[in-house]
């Protein structure tokens, strides 16, 4: 097989289609993922394990190749010619080769473009702080952040680096300056990068994920000391974010982290991708504020209190997950199965409806 052409042939099959994902494994055909649905290519032919590694071959550099070797996993991304940009994971199962690409958009949506509410536009503007934007793995929280730095870069000049690994939306630098580091190629890991700034005059970071305690706290201390950052999290509302960085932290450093995530945090914002009624997806959203009142709660550690203060904080901006399913529901965007679906209270939701 020549694998430079099934690969080109994959992704142009992959980019008709609409699909968001691509996955390779040994003794199964090629499967796409559009519209949160896994669909396999069955015009193609069933790939054995030897088809699966010279794919993912053509997708590694040698670094990446040796790596994947000895750790029998690899974070990579993949630029296929002009044409469209990809973040993969290969990996082994059962010892065989398995292969998961998502397709990164080449375009940078705005958050408009991204049926996102206007209310996150103001954390683009603030001058320091920290802001998480949270929920399960694909549901658009990269898309999300990407948008968030594309406007300050569109708007303000600031010094903004990034920290990811890997690098998936490629900034062009406007009225900003944006250094964008990669994990493994441009710094050792997340906290070497994230101690190097300090040294580097940046006004803006964006962690690609916070997968350390160690990555948490000098996140939070750079939100301190004046930078604005961005983050994700795999969680699933603000209440268990909050709860998760605290947790991960021995006992004796958990109420230093507390007051520091008290005074540092701007807001957390967590998003579910739903199938519309028209086709496509459309984010369903929770938006918590870090009000005086939502700092105590943190301090004293009450953060169980703090969906509650989200669900009667909509006049100060805040976004309960439920009332943002039930509006889509009434505007015949989404189904109510699907919302109650993604409702972490359906008894909550289905007062709302």
């Amino acid at each position: 097989m020549d694998y430079k052409k099934k690969l080109a042939e994959l992704i142009a099959l992959l980019i008709a289609q609409g699909a968001s994902d691509l996955h390779l494994g040994a003794g199964i055909q090629p499967v796409i993922r559009v519209s949160h649905t896994l669909t396999p290519l069955l015009s193609e032919p069933v790939l054995s394990n030897d088809d699966v590694m010279g794919l993912l071959a053509e997708m590694l550099s040698p670094e990446h190749k040796k790596r994947f070797l000895e750790t029998q996993e690899v974070d990579f991304s993949y630029a296929y010619e002009d044409k469209a940009r990809f973040r993969g994971n290969g990996y082994f199962e059962r010892g065989h080769v398995g292969v998961a690409l998502r397709l990164i958009p080449k375009v940078i949506k705005t958050l408009a473009e991204l049926n996102l509410p206007p209310s996150i536009e103001t954390f683009a503007a603030r001058q320091q702080g920290f802001f998480l934007v949270v929920g399960p793995v694909g549901q658009g929280k990269t898309t999300t952040l990407a948008a968030l730095i594309d406007k300050i870069n569109s708007e303000r000049t600031e010094h903004i680096v990034t920290i990811e690994d890997p690098i998936e939306y490629l900034f062009e630098n406007k009225k900003s300056l944006i250094d964008q580091r990669e994990v493994h190629i441009d710094t050792a890991d997340f906290e070497s990068g994230l101690r190097s700034v300090f040294r580097q005059d940046a006004n803006v970071l964006m962690i690609g994920e916070m997968r350390t305690p160690e990555t948490m706290a000098a996140a939070v201390t750079a939100a301190e000391t004046g930078h604005l950052v961005f983050s994700t999290l795999h969680t699933n509302n603000a209440a268990q974010t909050i709860d998760r960085i605290i947790d991960s932290f021995p006992g004796g450093q958990q109420d230093q982290i507390r007051t520091q995530l008290a005074a540092s945090l701007a807001g957390i914002f967590s998003q579910r991708l739903i199938p519309r009624v028209s086709g496509g997806l459309v984010p369903a959203c929770e938006l918590l504020i870090n009000t005086g009142a939502v700092a105590n709660l943190i301090r004293e550690k009450r953060t169980h209190e703090i969906q509650t203060v989200i669900e009667t904080g909509s006049d100060e901006g805040m976004i309960d997950m439920n009332r943002s399913l039930a509006e889509m529901v009434r505007m015949g965007e989404i189904t109510i199965e699907s919302a109650y679906a993604r409702s972490w209270s359906p008894k909550t939701l289905e007062r709302l409806l």
